[in-house]
């Protein structure tokens, strides 16, 4: 990402989001003779894929500092963690005041596209307390950390616990993706921008030798190293399983042209090839790189659209009936909330505005019951509602 998550915009331009519920809806069964038709209350039979058109309000959730991150764990706690910049996650429930479930801010360097990036929880956290971080570190390097829940209070965690993952040497202070994610399969990945520097100069994005321009797959259990889950990305400042389908989706940040959305089926066997730097976006970029097969963007736009792509989430809450079936996404430049129907095999042919902006969107979230959030880097915290 160029540089971003400076509070001016003077030099905006970074890479620019979480529970897991992944039951899919059924439809009703037929009516007998004489019963009118009604949808089951358990199992109500999901909307239409909406034409993201408007019916969509902001809530705000309350006001942080830095925000670039909200998730929640899959079960057994109805809290919203807010992940700030700067160091802190705080925890925020109903019916009291947020409160800081771990500090790290003397462990990280905060500012430009540094600090602390996101978290995820396991997805027995309810019962192992697990959860993980990324940030980058007083020496601009990336690190995903384990934590656990502290043992005598459940609402904050043991900053004791603190287990390192991984570490990752990082060249440049810029493109450090930071987003760790549980995928449906229950994988804890890693999101690693190409190390930055502008065009790719270690030429990262192709080298399976190495570990940045990737998505990894991480084990926890240390019993082996990372292997790219996805590769030939410059910044996946943030991407999204649907949690109805399984497909992958990815906001990558472009270089001085294109914005891009990727995605991809649920599928085995290579990892999926994004194109960079071979490619930005579906234009040629650095001639040396080759990426044979590479999947091509379901999405780019030009600096006429941003500077700086928010990736966001397939909607599948219902309640956002304009919204639902459709990938949900942003820029940190422009904030207007955009969307398109969700099909990784398709091009995005019916992208539109929905009417609402947030400014300096630095990320999006989603809860375990599926709604959804967006994150301003300006301080506040909404959650998409439908409006009146």
């Amino acid at each position: 990402m160029r540089a971003l998550l400076a509070i001016s915009l003077i030099a905006v331009c970074w890479t620019a989001g979480c529970g897991s519920d992944d039951a899919e809806p059924t439809t009703t069964p037929e009516p007998t003779a004489g019963q009118p038709e009604r949808e089951s209350r358990a199992n109500p039979k999901p909307p239409p894929t909406g034409d993201g058109s408007g019916g969509v309000a902001l809530e705000k959730v309350g006001d942080f500092e830095q925000p670039v991150y909200v998730t929640q764990p899959g079960s057994g706690d109805d809290a919203l963690y807010v992940v700030e910049q700067c160091g802190r996650i705080v925890r925020v429930e109903d019916g009291s005041g947020p409160e800081t479930f771990l500090d790290v801010s003397d462990l990280l360097t905060c500012g430009g596209e540094q600090g602390l990036l996101s978290t995820a929880f396991a997805p027995d956290y309810e019962r192992s307390g697990l959860f993980y971080v990324n940030y980058t570190d007083t020496a601009g390097d990336s690190r995903t950390v384990e934590y656990r829940r502290a043992k005598d209070d459940p609402n904050v965690a043991d900053p004791g616990s603190a287990r390192e993952l991984l570490r990752i040497e990082d060249p440049y202070p810029n493109h450090n993706g930071g987003l760790v994610l549980f995928s449906p399969e229950g994988e804890l990945l890693l999101g690693m921008g190409d190390g930055g520097g502008g065009g790719d100069p270690e030429r990262s994005g192709q080298d399976l030798h190495s570990l940045l321009g990737k998505i990894l797959r991480l084990d926890p259990d240390g019993k082996s190293g990372p292997e790219p889950y996805a590769y030939g990305l410059r910044n996946p400042w943030r991407f999204s399983f649907d949690r109805e389908t399984g497909e992958l989706w990815i906001g990558d940040v472009g270089q001085d042209a294109l914005e891009e959305v990727d995605a991809v089926k649920p599928r085995g066997g290579e990892p999926p090839n994004f194109g960079w730097s071979a490619f930005e976006g579906t234009e040629r970029f650095n001639d040396d790189q080759q990426a044979p097969g590479h999947v091509e963007p379901v999405l780019t736009y030009g600096r006429d659209g941003g500077c700086s792509i928010t990736g966001g989430y397939v909607v599948r809450d219902p309640e956002l009936r304009s919204l639902f079936g459709r990938y949900l996404y942003g820029d940190f430049c422009a904030g207007e909330l955009r969307s398109f129907t969700a099909d990784a095999s398709d091009d995005a042919s019916d992208d539109r505005d929905l009417g609402v902006s947030v400014p300096s969107l630095s990320s999006f979230g989603e809860d375990a019951r599926g709604h959804i959030y967006a994150t301003s880097l300006d301080g506040p915290v909404y959650r998409l509602a439908p409006s009146s």
